[in-house]
């Protein structure tokens, strides 16, 4: 089969605690799961469009927008990145209507054992999706606040103490304390927070733990850059967070959005 499509991230689903992915390509799903062990190819044709506008641009910013919606459109704005910027409680957003949707509503801080042990906030509609989109092998929910800001400060106070990025290579090959755990953790919290973010924790106690299909993972794996490599070929052996691993290849889905790719299998 053969398929040319402009990249976006993988879509995903928990079965019985099993990440089934999916990409979009013309309104259809290619179920990658279905390829483990298969081999696949995809080689990028030069072309890349914005996520946003549609326009041609020679780079990428912030995983698929030219650089006129970087700067303009919602889904680029600074909290996207770092959420205690966020102004939509004060009124002020590039597009109010999109925060109501996505910034005024309920968010979660929580924990989840990526690299290692790592603070995060998303919205309530982004879990699991935002675990698994990380390589999350658990996680647990913290604190539940009403609006992406609040979210924001507890994640600041809390990256005191805990870290808040993931090394892509030890979440890949599982480089992990397995037996961390986050519910001792979030009882840690409880001690560390001051009165008026203590009243934010919330009484969920059950941690979430993720399985990906896997077949293998070499430890000196590569990263993939399409503008610099233009392909990658070989037997697909893991899909885990946002990266298909293929042969000694990590491919990070997510951060090529956009990319005009024909991908073969």
């Amino acid at each position: 089969m053969k398929h040319l499509f402009n990249i976006s991230k993988m879509g995903s689903e928990l079965n019985n605690g099993v990440v089934d992915y999916f990409m979009i390509v013309d309104n259809d799903r290619i179920k990658m799961n279905e390829l483990l062990g298969s081999k696949v190819k995809f080689t990028f044709t030069g072309d890349i469009n914005c996520q946003s506008c549609g326009a041609l641009t020679r780079k990428s910013y912030m995983q698929g927008y030219c650089y006129n919606c970087y700067l303009t459109v919602p889904q680029t704005e600074e909290c996207v990145l770092n959420p205690e910027k966020c102004k939509a409680h004060l009124g002020i957003a590039r597009d109010i209507e999109y925060s109501k949707e996505h910034c005024l509503i309920r968010h979660y801080v929580y924990l989840s054992l990526t690299s290692g042990i790592k603070v995060g906030v998303t919205r309530h509609t982004q879990i699991p999706t935002r675990w698994i989109d990380q390589g999350a092998a658990k996680a647990l929910i913290v604190a539940q606040t009403p609006n992406r800001y609040i979210a924001g400060l507890v994640e600041v106070f809390l990256k005191a103490h805990y870290n808040d990025k993931t090394n892509w290579k030890k979440m890949l090959v599982s480089d992990v304390d397995s037996s961390a755990d986050l519910l001792a953790e979030k009882h840690k919290i409880a001690g560390l927070l001051p009165p008026v973010m203590k009243s934010l924790i919330t009484n969920h106690y059950e941690t979430v733990d993720l399985s990906y299909p896997v077949i293998s993972i070499p430890s000196d794996l590569q990263s993939v850059d399409l503008v610099r490599d233009s392909y990658f070929e070989g037997t697909l052996t893991a899909i885990k967070g946002q990266y298909l691993i293929v042969g000694q290849s990590a491919f990070n889905v997510r951060r090529h959005s956009g990319f005009k790719v024909n991908m073969e299998y």
